[in-house]
Formats: structure tokens, C-alpha cells, sequence
């Protein structure tokens, strides 16, 4: 399985950072061809902190945490000013991270890789990996299949392929993409990726149940984004593909949307819904996805972010830098002169006006103009 053609644009850029560096590792005078598993390496020191590639960030008042290739964790503890480099326990590719309660932190990434840090980033324990990801699914839908249930038959022929055509065999190389813990309930959580893999836990993360087979989503596109606010949850992904939590059924529907599109991201307001993705494309609701207002934003770029900011209002940021301010309510956009950027992954905000951005080429921190 070539993992890059299995990810968003986005992630998919990720891999040709990850191959880079094996090069540049190699002209240093790697000894031996035959590498370990990431899984089973901590990431390696660097002295390039700020200028390392970074795919993921997030803040939680001050403290700001930032994810990259090769297991890479970055901490700020003053507003993004200084990084210092965390140890992390594995050296496979790390995509998101996000904070899920003032010192609770997850990373997660490729080769089912789910980190959990409950120090606000300073220690990290894996919860789960390629390894556990296939003995969670395989015990979860074997007995089940063995049963008679198609369903599960048919998710478990799925898992064992991938686990056979895996470069290490029984490790699931599914990258993690999104994940989301309810601010009201925070024991419940949601974990999405590749291949229409999504996970549920109900006691905080230390445990995870499979609910692929729930899904209005039979030909498993991938999964990059999860939200909710209350008794709401939503998923979104590839082709236009959006759902939503239905526990009269137990089980994620379908949501129609107006744009066939791969969603990047999801963000649950009060009152309003707003999906964003390829080619500038977002779109908001008030009424839980029935119906949808396209946000014009006057871009053709990748929508990569949405950064909330006061009274309503948010940010979206483009894969190319360009910063969108929409009104509360508002379904237009309004351009921000920021000077041109490399190409982004993420961004968050520093609680004030300033936001930093995730870049291919490092960390990159940009004041926001006054309105």
C-alpha cells in the first residue's frame, strides 16, 4: 500500500517531507538499509525546533502544541514565542494534535498512531498504534463475523488486506487524522482517519470501540474531520461526504450538502455549522445540516483552518496563507492583507492578534490586521 495516495493533498505533502528526511538521514551515513519500525523508535532530538516541518497545532491559553514528521512535538509556553522539542515515543509522521482539556493533549498520525499527554505536553503515553488498532478491529469483528453478521465480515476481510499488504505485516498503517472529545461529557470521544475509520471511546480515551460498520459510508472514503457541540456530532471527508450522529439509530447518516468536494474541516458554533474545504468552498448552517449557505470567499485555494475569534466571528485560512475574516452570521468573506506564506497545514491563534501557522517549511507566527 503507497500511503500517499490514500491522504488529502495536505497530509499527502507530509510524505514527501518524511522522504526527505530519510535522504538527508542517508547522505549522513546511515549504517544500515534496513530501518526499524517508527513505531518502535522515539523521535530523534533536533536542533532546528521553529524551522522543523510541522502539520498540526493547537493552543490552550498560553500553551501552544505543534506536530510533525518523524514522531516531531513542539511546546510553547509564552504565546509562541520560544519552542522547545518534546520527547515523543515514536518516530512515525504525526498530523494533528489537539488539546482536549486545559492539560489534556492527543497527537496522533500514520501507522494508527494515538498519543495522549496529561501535563499539557510534557509526557506522552501511546494509546494506540498500528499494532493495537488491527487487535482492537480483529477482536471487535471476528466473533461477529463468525456469528453470521455480513457486516462485520465484510470490515474484517477489509482489516486483514490491509494488515497483509502492510509494509509490516499485522500493523494497520491507517494514518489518524481528526479527533474530538465533548466539552460537556469529556469521558466521550470520537477518533477518524483513512479508509472510513472511525472510533469511539466512552471512559476518556483509554479504551476505543470501532463504529466502521455505523457509517452511511460504504465505499470508505476517508474521514478528516470531527466536531460537536452537546448531544451533536459530525464527520466529514472525501466527495462532499458529511454525517451526522443519529442515536435513535445508532449509527452516522448521511447529510446532504450542496458542494461533491472533500471536506477538511467541521466547526460546531451555537447556532451555526460551517464546513469548509477544497477550492475555497464552505458552506454554514443554522439548522444542523437540513439546510446550507454557501460562504463566498473569493478564493480557488484549499481551506485548511478555521480559527474562532470573538462575538461569532471567525478566520479561515487557506493551504497558501491567505487569512478570510468572516462576520458573525456573515456569509461573506473579507480578504486580510498578510503577507504571502509557504504552504500551510494548520493555524490557531495566540489569544490575541497574532495566529500561528503550521508550515511545511516550520513554525510561523503573523500579526493580524486591524479591522
Amino acid at each position: 500500500m503507497i500511503l500517499s495516495s490514500i491522504l488529502r493533498p495536505l497530509v499527502a505533502g507530509l510524505l514527501s517531507v518524511g522522504m526527505t528526511l530519510m535522504v538527508v538521514s542517508d547522505a549522513a551515513g546511515t549504517a544500515s538499509r534496513t530501518r526499524p519500525d517508527p513505531l518502535d523508535v522515539a523521535a530523534r532530538p533536533t536542533s532546528f525546533t521553529k524551522g522543523w516541518a510541522t502539520t498540526g497545532i493547537a493552543r490552550q491559553g498560553k500553551q501552544l502544541l505543534a506536530v510533525g514528521p518523524r514522531g516531531l512535538i513542539l511546546a510553547s509556553v509564552d504565546g509562541a514565542a520560544t519552542w522547545t522539542q518534546e520527547e515523543s515515543p515514536v518516530s512515525t509522521d504525526l498530523v494533528t494534535v489537539r488539546f482536549t482539556a486545559p492539560k489534556t493533549a492527543w497527537a496522533i498520525g500514520h501507522d494508527g498512531v494515538a498519543l495522549r499527554s496529561t501535563d499539557s505536553g510534557q509526557h506522552w503515553e501511546r494509546i494506540l498504534d498500528g499494532r493495537k488498532l488491527f487487535a482492537l478491529l480483529k477482536s471487535s469483528y471476528e466473533p461477529r463475523a463468525k456469528a453470521g453478521d455480513a457486516g462485520a465480515a465484510a470490515v474484517l476481510k477489509e482489516v486483514e488486506r490491509s494488515a497483509e499488504q502492510s509494509a509490516t505485516p499485522g500493523v494497520l498503517p491507517t494514518p489518524m487524522l481528526d479527533l474530538w472529545f465533548s466539552p460537556e461529557t469529556p469521558s466521550e470521544g470520537l477518533m477518524v482517519g483513512a479508509f472510513g475509520l472511525v472510533l469511539a471511546t466512552h471512559d476518556g480515551g483509554t479504551s476505543w470501540e470501532p463504529l466502521i460498520e455505523r457509517t452511511d459510508n460504504d465505499r470508505r472514503f476517508h474521514l478528516y474531520a470531527v466536531g460537536g457541540q452537546g448531544e451533536e456530532r459530525y464527520i466529514a471527508g472525501e466527495q462532499g461526504l458529511l454525517m451526522r450522529w443519529d442515536a435513535a439509530q445508532q449509527r452516522f447518516a448521511k447529510v446532504e450538502t450542496p458542494y461533491a468536494g472533500s471536506y477538511f474541516g467541521i466547526d460546531v458554533m451555537p447556532g451555526r455549522l460551517i464546513a469548509y474545504g477544497l477550492r475555497g468552498n464552505a458552506y454554514a448552517s443554522e439548522d444542523g445540516g437540513t439546510h446550507w449557505n454557501k460562504i463566498e470567499t473569493g478564493v480557488d485555494d484549499n481551506l485548511v483552518a478555521l480559527v474562532p475569534r470573538a462575538k461569532g466571528d471567525f478566520l479561515l485560512i487557506s493551504q497558501s496563507g491567505q487569512v478570510l475574516a468572516v462576520p458573525q452570521g456573515g456569509l461573506t468573506a473579507k480578504a486580510l492583507h498578510v503577507t504571502p506564506t509557504s504552504e500551510i497545514f494548520a493555524a490557531t491563534d495566540t489569544g490575541g492578534q497574532q495566529l500561528v501557522l503550521a508550515q511545511i517549511n516550520g513554525l510561523r507566527t503573523i500579526e493580524l490586521p486591524t479591522r
